[in-house]
């Protein structure tokens, strides 16, 4: 299994000179068997998704995008990829609702949404879309998208979508339902949090993230802005390493970068976390391929750049 990361960055792209190296493209990750170039499965859709074109060489997309919660930094890109918006496109787009119970080790009332029995029934995913893709917000709503869309329920069954076998847990986060996605192919397997917080709680992302051989995790903070981190629903770097060793992920590569965090800033980090000894550990840039490796296979290669 390789990944390619089109977009690493949280809450907002990051453009400018401080920030070429890393990229500040917000979060959207290819998954790619194998045995093939064409990327089916996409992971979140934020404004990294304009970086799918070149991987298809122009092609149209025909697969499936999962999103992992309804922030604006992960699916901005969704109306700006031209894979995406032609008439040959094939596009199914799962989405988690928009509200929820607590979920599992939560305590807190404003965790992950606080449904009540006199709310009305839930939005449909293709309204949930509407809501921030229509007029007056957008120019068109998903009804406008050309192709065939199909708008589906995210839920946290198993299921095997584009060849791999997908698993989905709710996880501590702010502001809706954020799921943590686990990706199982070649007989190895993926994490992806980009928006989590360790420190809440929540018993189920640790059950997901079990034993994987990449965890892609929510590093936007560092320890000093803990308290930052906490009210946000995100995570400090030491909460992503911690997460890491508890889960015993083989490999750690740390994402969802605060959009002021420059290329020097992660370089220093980068640097620290290697005079500590932390060779299990990298800081994603947008444009690595990350080739995954199973506990017996060959060590990973360095990440490669497009």
């Amino acid at each position: 299994m390789r990944l390619v990361l089109l977009g690493v960055r949280g809450s907002t792209p990051a453009p400018g000179p401080a920030f070429v190296r890393y990229g500040g493209h917000t979060s959207c990750v290819a998954v790619l068997p194998d045995d093939s170039d064409v990327p089916a499965l996409i992971l979140d859709a934020g404004t990294g998704l304009r970086g799918l074109p070149d991987l298809l060489g122009g092609a149209a997309f025909r697969g499936s995008i999962l999103l992992t919660h309804l922030h604006w930094d992960h699916l901005q890109g969704l109306p700006f990829c031209p894979s995406l918006d032609r008439p040959d496109a094939r596009v199914d787009l799962h989405l988690p609702g928009s509200s929820s119970p607590h979920p599992p080790g939560s305590t807190s009332p404003h965790l992950s949404g606080n449904a009540s029995s006199h709310e009305p029934s839930s939005p449909s995913p293709r309204e949930l879309l509407a809501r921030v893709m229509s007029p007056p917000h957008f120019p068109i709503g998903p009804d406008g998208l050309l192709g065939t869309w199909r708008f589906l329920p995210a839920t946290t069954e198993p299921a095997v979508i584009e060849g791999f076998t997908v698993r989905r847990a709710e996880i501590t986060h702010k502001g809706g339902i954020t799921h943590g996605i686990r990706v199982e192919g070649d007989g190895v397997s993926v994490a992806y949090l980009p928006d989590h917080s360790p420190q809440l709680g929540s018993a189920a992302a640790r059950e997901l993230a079990a034993g994987v051989d990449v965890l892609l995790h929510d590093a936007q903070f560092l320890s000093a802005e803990q308290a930052t981190a906490d009210a946000y629903g995100h995570s400090t770097v030491a909460d992503a390493l911690a997460f890491a060793d508890r889960c015993r992920a083989r490999r750690l590569v740390l994402t969802h970068h605060a959009p002021g965090r420059t290329d020097n800033e992660l370089d220093v980090l980068g640097k620290e976390l290697a005079d500590a000894d932390r060779l299990d550990v990298e800081i994603a840039r947008q444009g690595d391929i990350l080739h995954v490796r199973g506990p017996g296979g060959e060590r990973p290669p360095p990440p490669s750049a497009l």
